[in-house]
């Protein structure tokens, strides 16, 4: 069975049990190991479901402890592809991809001179709500991505498909004003105040994997944050 679709297979299977109310909002998965055991797969196919699982927002993997289930019972829509949701899970959103380039230019996140850009909007009905430019490297297996596109509309699974997968991030929340440029793209008034992040990702091992900024109605857009105890 071709990969891609080994990795879906794992994650519609975890996915059925977590919305059957099987594992508990809050409940920890079984290891990348124990998982490729069950299934027959390999370590990188697990991980592949579990960042489509993260895309989706079932799931959320902390550091060193695991993947914990996040989802609360009511419906998503899988097709968001952010890791941030709107308020009103019942809106209907479409997320398009307005352009995927090699930028030659040098990032202030990264040394790396060689990157792919990847500009995308959400639209609930015919109204811009969101909007993302995110940042990659032009490693071997992501250069084509301006002729093909991404895999499955989701750079998380399309940096695990080439063999990158962020392990750590930093990331900034603050609100500010739209530029006229922002407000045109937005289908807004220039200075409308928007939720502005800044996220940027590295692997295990401290190499560069992506840098996004998004800009977030507040109207359809919370921020909700998770503690440990330990």
């Amino acid at each position: 069975m071709p990969e891609g679709l080994k990795h879906e297979r794992v994650a519609a299977v975890l996915a059925r049990e977590i919305k059957a109310g099987l594992v508990r909002r809050g409940a920890r998965l079984p290891g990348e190991v124990e998982l490729a055991r069950r299934f027959g797969v390999s370590r990188n196919t697990v991980r592949a479901a579990l960042a489509q699982l993260t895309e989706d927002g079932l799931i959320s993997t902390r550091i060193g402890k695991g993947s914990f289930v996040v989802f609360d019972g009511r419906p998503l829509d899988g097709r968001l592809g952010w890791t941030h949701a709107p308020t009103n899970r019942d809106l209907e959103v479409e997320l398009r991809t307005i352009r995927i380039a090699h930028e030659h230019t040098s990032h202030r996140h990264d040394r790396t001179e060689k990157l792919i850009v990847i500009e995308r909007l959400q639209v609930a009905g015919n109204k811009p709500i969101a909007w993302e430019r995110s940042w990659i490297p032009a490693l071997d297996g992501l250069r084509e991505l301006p002729k093909r596109g991404l895999v499955s509309d989701s750079i998380a699974l399309t940096l695990t498909r080439a063999g990158l997968h962020p392990d750590h991030c930093q990331q900034r929340l603050r609100g500010r004003a739209l530029d006229a440029d922002e407000a045109k793209l937005l289908k807004r008034r220039t200075g409308s105040w928007f939720l502005h992040t800044e996220r940027t990702s590295w692997t295990a091992d401290d190499r560069f994997a992506e840098y996004a900024e998004c800009l977030l109605d507040p109207s359809y857009f919370e921020l909700s944050l998770d503690y440990g105890t330990s």
